[in-house]
């Protein structure tokens, strides 16, 4: 069966990867860029597969189905840091810490040595921390070239266009341009900014949490950082507002002061593809299956996304929590 999947940002290239490992090999991508690239939200993510840190704020399915992502990471791209989370907190703050820990598990609480010890720039900063170990992180551009051309090197068809030849299935995973089908779904703003600060060295993604703007920080190596955590209710595109960046460089300052020295070297954001309840969806209808809504989970869902994509192509079936907003 010819398989054609629409889209070839994070969600795309996970189904299609998958399919291809289960043995399928008539599958076609179709994208505008015919490929990954900055026109799609997955560019500008953070890259972090964090399912206890981002099950404080998330539905139970977040935690368990993104329990996965690290090992299929790294299976099929290669790409995966296996570092661990830190979370800290500004004294003044430390009560945000004690409620996310509440709401967490698969942490070690650490004193000011135990901090120094794992990141020794942060030594003296903060006197307490949660430390997630199991968790990693990944350099998300480079992990979607992996995908590509591992999947081009297996013959997969990248395509501008959709090809003349008939489908038997349409797969449709254009995340937030799928709106002219999905009327529920909706778009969240998230901002980043890459900074360059060859003083600062951090071995894992540091959070620093906080009531107003919290804040993570995702080495890239070389003394380069990323820095996001905006979650705005809007489907703007285009580059960061000014009370974002202010923002996140105040946070990064509170983290640690030789961030005021780094070098600017992009800015950027998208908006993420969200139903109402911030979960994932399957959706088949006729020849075309939908898979759609990662909000701010692309990374860390899109791989548990894929493999039940993969399942519905064998045997018809759909999770029940996958078929709420139906």
């Amino acid at each position: 069966m010819r398989i054609r999947i629409l889209g070839a940002g994070v969600m795309g290239l996970t189904i299609a990867t998958e399919l291809t490992a289960r043995g399928y090999d008539q599958i076609e991508l179709v994208d505008p860029n015919a490929g990954p690239g900055p026109l799609g939200c997955s560019w500008w993510a953070g890259g972090m597969l964090a399912p206890h840190c981002e099950a404080v704020d998330a539905a139970e399915p977040v935690r368990r189905l993104g329990l996965r992502a690290a090992d299929w990471w790294q299976r099929h791209s290669g790409a995966v840091e296996c570092r661990g989370t830190l979370v800290l907190t500004p004294e003044r703050d430390r009560g945000e810490l004690a409620r996310f820990a509440r709401r967490s598990r698969g942490y070690q609480s650490l004193d000011a040595a135990q901090i120094a010890s794992l990141e020794p720039d942060l030594a003296g900063r903060f006197s307490s921390a949660l430390f997630y170990p199991d968790e990693a992180h990944l350099a998300p551009r480079k992990a979607l070239q992996a995908l590509q051309s591992r999947l081009l090197a297996r013959g997969v068809g990248f395509y501008h266009e959709s090809p003349s030849t008939p489908a038997g299935l349409v797969i449709d995973a254009r995340g937030l341009a799928a709106r002219d089908q999905l009327t529920d779904l909706r778009g969240v703003r998230g901002e980043m900014l890459v900074l360059r600060c060859p003083e600062l060295s951090l071995s894992r993604p540091v959070r620093l949490l906080h009531p107003r703007i919290p804040l993570y920080i995702v080495p890239r190596g070389e003394g380069v950082f990323m820095l996001g955590a905006t979650m705005i209710e809007s489907d703007r595109r285009g580059v960061i507002t000014a009370r974002s960046l202010m923002e996140l460089l105040s946070a990064a300052w509170a983290l640690h002061p030789a961030f005021g020295e780094a070098e600017v070297l992009e800015l950027g954001a998208d908006a993420r593809p969200a139903f109402p309840d911030n979960l994932p969806r399957l959706r088949r209808e006729g020849s075309r299956l939908y898979a759609n809504g990662l909000y701010r989970h692309g990374f860390l869902l899109s791989p548990a996304v894929a493999g039940m994509v993969a399942d519905h192509v064998a045997h018809g079936t759909i999770p029940e929590f996958m078929k709420e907003a139906s």
